[in-house]
């Protein structure tokens, strides 16, 4: 008898569980890895050494936590975020702050820990805390309660992070360090992590200045702006001393293009492919001289009788050769000949190091856009002679792991985590070049550059058509290997890599919005007009070396 009432009961749960909402696990939950084991780097300077000397203070990186506090709405996704400290700290290191994360991909963060030498000279506990919010008042999905807490410092120094905590006892003093004010940098808020109406706001922290010769540090921390109040009292640490030494050499630079250089995928319709500069000068390119427009002149294959410096002047121009069959040919470029050019870049006071990929293309298409329903060629909208591209990929020097990845599209772009991107062939990162306009995406799809249903087509794809970067690059500047990689003669030319087209986009939009209904017509014009020249095709972009980010940080 009692053998049925078990056999009754284990039915009756079974029935009972098919009608409950089963809990999804959230992707925080999982660790994020890169799909293979990082390599063993050449050997040579302080590069993936573990820890930088920053003039007297020594960083590390965390990333193994411990989990203070969950939220499960707001945020990306409405998923919430997660509130860690870090765990596992090396002897003698001490922790700056805690970190946050939105709960919409898996846990790939890291902090830093700092220790000094002497001992208390740099780094000093804080006097006290102040409880800047607490979600105990909130009703919302939590797991418990959490307190933010701003660390007082002792005159003199700075706050690096805030501490969180699922207590409203404050923490123990000696939790954290407040970093000396010579050892700190201004930061500002970074990417949104979480927020929740006005009452708080959580983002990642950053230096205000960023650039090859900025020294500010990113640690990892988060900032809370309470009630729409910048925080302006955290800092972010500073390399002192402006030292190098833990920039990557040439074979390590190698080592990092071998293991982490990207695969670009081009749309199978795709028409305009890239070539090596070389190519492009060799197969007829010519340089025009304002008022000498009828003495075209051929360019050397490196460049060297390019105009040097100068800035873009308007004296000179390239374009396609002269000959309709040449230029045709031209125009399609040659995948098999592509080359990708590099800008190896200290970056955050040299503990990190940006490989910027550029990538050249003779001729950019003729853009389409999407009205609604309507998909709209834009007749000669969007063309434009010599159009450069990028791929930056942001590598840690403390242990030579990729990052991050920053995808350029047009005149800005935008930074994913290696969490986020699409992996293949152990750590390569994968992009996508969109149809005729080859901007650079994580993911194929179509992205619309407008608003609404309205706006120029970006469709992208795999195909069989790829660039393996990897397999055929040129680094044409180390800032910090000056004396090994020369610079090419056509990197310097500063003016633009193609004419100015003169055309009207008045008349292009007329030809278009016959065909739309006159709701329609208004609204795309508009859209088209905002467009920056990059887009529109008007005028030749200058060279990589002209762009704000070749010294600079990306524009996100």
């Amino acid at each position: 008898m009692m053998g049925s009432y078990r056999v009754l009961n284990e039915i009756l749960s079974r029935i009972s569980g098919t009608f409950k909402k089963k809990k999804e696990a959230l992707p925080i939950e999982t660790s994020f890895k890169l799909p293979s084991p990082l390599p063993s780097w050449p050997q040579g300077g302080d590069f993936a050494h573990g820890s930088i000397d920053l003039g007297g203070l020594e960083i590390c990186e965390l990333s193994t936590f411990t989990r203070v506090w969950t939220t499960h709405e707001g945020g990306p996704d409405d998923l919430g975020a997660t509130f860690f400290e870090p765990s596992l700290v090396p002897d003698g290191f001490s922790t700056l702050g805690c970190y946050s994360q939105p709960n919409n991909k898996p846990l790939s963060g890291w902090i830093l820990a700092a220790k000094d030498d002497p001992p208390g000279v740099v780094l000093k506990p804080p006097i006290d805390y102040t409880l800047v919010w607490s979600s105990e008042s909130l009703k919302i999905k939590q797991d418990g309660v959490g307190y933010i807490w701003l660390p007082v410092p002792p005159e003199g120094y700075k706050v690096i992070g805030h501490v969180v905590t699922n207590s409203p006892e404050k923490p123990a003093l000696n939790k954290i360090r407040c970093v000396h004010v010579d050892f700190t940098d201004v930061c500002e808020n970074g990417a949104s992590i979480w927020s929740l109406d006005t009452a708080v706001s959580i983002y990642t922290s950053r230096p205000k200045v960023r650039g090859v010769e900025a020294m500010g540090i990113p640690t990892g921390t988060f900032v809370a702006q309470i009630n729409g109040v910048d925080s302006d009292y955290l800092a972010c640490l500073k390399n002192v001393n402006g030292s190098r030494s833990a920039m990557p050499d040439v074979d390590q630079i190698k080592a990092l293009v071998e293991a982490y250089s990207p695969h670009i995928y081009f749309h199978p319709d795709e028409r305009y492919f890239p070539s090596s500069v070389e190519w492009f000068f060799r197969n007829g390119a010519l340089l025009y001289t304002k008022g000498e427009e009828s003495k075209p002149v051929s360019i050397d294959e490196t460049g060297s009788n390019l105009p040097q410096g100068g800035g873009n002047d308007g004296a000179y121009w390239i374009d396609l050769p002269l000959d309709d069959a040449a230029k045709e040919r031209v125009k399609k470029g040659d995948l098999a000949e592509a080359r990708a050019y590099l800008n190896v870049k200290p970056m955050f006071g040299g503990t990190t190091t940006d490989i910027a990929i550029w990538i050249f293309y003779p001729f950019n298409g003729p853009s389409k856009a999407k009205v609604e329903f309507f998909n709209i060629s834009l007749g000669r909208i969007g063309e434009h002679v010599g159009d450069w591209e990028h791929v930056t990929l942001r590598i840690s020097n403390l242990n030579g792991e990729l990052k991050s990845v920053y995808f350029g599209q047009h005149s800005r772009g935008v930074w994913l985590d290696t969490s986020e991107l699409e992996l293949e062939d152990g750590n390569r990162p994968v992009a996508y070049s969109s149809l005729n306009g080859h901007a650079s995406y994580p993911k194929p799809g179509l992205v619309l550059q407008g608003s609404g249903n309205i706006g120029i087509r970006n469709d992208s794809a795999k195909s069989k058509s790829l660039m393996d970067v990897g397999a055929k690059f040129v680094v044409v500047k180390a800032e910090h290997l000056e004396s090994i990689f020369v610079e090419p003669p056509w990197l310097n030319y500063e003016r633009e890599w193609g004419p100015k087209i003169s055309y009207s986009t008045d008349d292009e939009l007329k030809k278009v919005e016959k065909v739309l209904p006159g709701h329609l017509k208004s609204l795309l014009r508009r859209i088209v007009t905002s467009l920056p020249n990059e887009v529109l095709g008007q005028e030749g972009p200058v060279g990589p070396k002209g762009k704000d980010y070749w010294m600079g940080d990306e524009r996100a």
